[in-house]
C-alpha cells in the first residue's frame, strides 16, 4: 500500500470513530446532564473537520513537482498542520470560556447531577481515543506525515479532555457540582498545550529550521564510514515539510583524481539516501583534505 493510501484509510477511520464518538458523547452528555461530557462531544466533532484538512492537504502536498514548484509541494502538509492547530486552539479556548461563564455565573449550581450514562461515555471515549492516538501517530511516523502527526495529537487531546470530563462527572455526582466546569477548564490547558506544540512543529517546517541533532548525528557516522573520507568540513540540515534536505561538505586525499572524487561522492550521496528515505536532496562538496 502507497504512502496517500496508508495515510488516507488512517483518516477515513478516523472520521468513522470521530462521527460516532461525538454522536455517543452528545447523547450521553444531554441525558445525562454533564457540560463537560457535551463540550467533549464538541470536540470529537471538530476533530472530523482537522481530518478532513489532513485529507485536503497530504494530497495537495504529495503532487509532483513543476515548472512553478521545482522543489515539490511538500511544504503545505506542514501547512494543513498550522491550520489543524489553529483549529484545535479556537476549539479550547471555545470549551475554556463555557466553563469559566458557568463558574463565573454560578449556572453549575443549577445544572442537574450528571449521569452514569455520562460517566460510562467517558470511560469510552478515554479508551477509543487512545486506542486512535497510538494507531495514527504509528502511521503518521511511517510515512513522515507532519499532518497525520498533528491529527494523532488531536486523538489524544480528546482522550486527555475526555480523562478531564470523567473527573468532573465523578466530583459532580460526589456533591461538588463545581467539578464539571473546572474540568472544562482543565481540558482548555490540555487542548492549547496541543496546540501550541504541533503549530511549532509545523513552524519549523517552514522556516528551514534543522533536523533534529540526533539525526545529523547518524548522517555523519554513515558518511565517515566511507574509507576515502577523511573528515567532514560542514553538514547543514533542514526542514521542508516532512522532509530534510542535506548540505555536505567531506574532505578527500587531494592526490586522487576528479573522476574518483566523483565517485566517492556520488557513493556518499546513494548511502545518506539509503539510509535516511526522508532525505529529498542531498548535495555533497568535494574539498581536499587539509584545505
Amino acid at each position: 500500500m502507497n504512502t496517500n493510501n496508508e495515510i488516507m484509510r488512517a483518516s477515513i477511520i478516523s472520521i468513522i470513530w470521530n462521527l460516532a464518538l461525538s454522536g455517543i458523547k452528545l447523547i450521553a452528555g444531554v441525558l445525562g446532564h454533564s457540560a463537560a461530557m457535551i463540550s467533549d462531544a464538541v470536540h470529537s466533532a471538530s476533530d472530523v473537520f482537522s481530518t478532513i484538512i489532513v485529507i485536503i492537504g497530504v494530497r495537495i502536498s504529495s503532487k509532483e513537482a513543476d515548472a512553478h514548484h521545482p522543489y515539490g509541494h511538500e511544504r503545505l502538509e506542514s501547512i494543513a498542520a498550522m491550520v489543524l492547530a489553529a483549529i484545535l486552539v479556537v476549539t479550547g479556548i471555545g470549551i475554556g470560556y463555557s466553563g469559566f461563564e458557568s463558574i463565573r455565573t454560578g449556572a453549575y449550581k443549577e445544572a442537574v447531577t450528571p449521569g452514569i450514562l455520562a460517566l460510562g461515555a467517558a470511560i469510552l471515549s478515554i479508551a477509543v481515543k487512545e486506542g486512535m492516538f497510538h494507531y495514527t501517530m504509528r502511521i503518521a511516523k511511517k510515512e513522515k506525515s507532519t499532518a497525520l502527526q498533528a491529527d494523532a495529537w488531536h486523538h489524544r487531546s480528546d482522550a486527555l479532555s475526555s480523562i478531564g470530563a470523567l473527573v468532573g462527572i465523578l466530583f459532580a455526582r460526589l456533591g461538588f457540582p463545581i467539578m464539571d466546569p473546572i474540568a472544562s477548564l482543565v481540558i482548555c490547558i490540555f487542548i492549547l498545550k496541543a496546540g501550541y506544540d504541533i503549530f511549532k512543529s509545523a513552524t519549523d517546517q517552514v522556516v528551514d529550521h534543522s533536523a533534529e541533532p540526533e539525526l545529523e548525528q547518524k548522517m555523519r557516522g554513515v558518511i565517515l564510514a566511507h574509507e576515502q573520507v577523511k573528515s567532514i568540513s560542514l553538514l547543514k540540515t533542514r526542514l521542508f515539510g516532512s522532509r530534510v534536505y542535506l548540505d555536505v561538505e567531506i574532505e578527500l586525499d587531494p592526490a586522487i583524481t576528479l573522476q574518483e572524487g566523483h565517485a566517492i561522492a556520488e557513493a556518499v550521496h546513494d548511502d545518506i539516501e539509503k539510509h535516511f528515505p526522508e532525505v529529498k536532496h542531498c548535495m555533497v562538496h568535494v574539498n581536499p583534505a587539509g584545505h
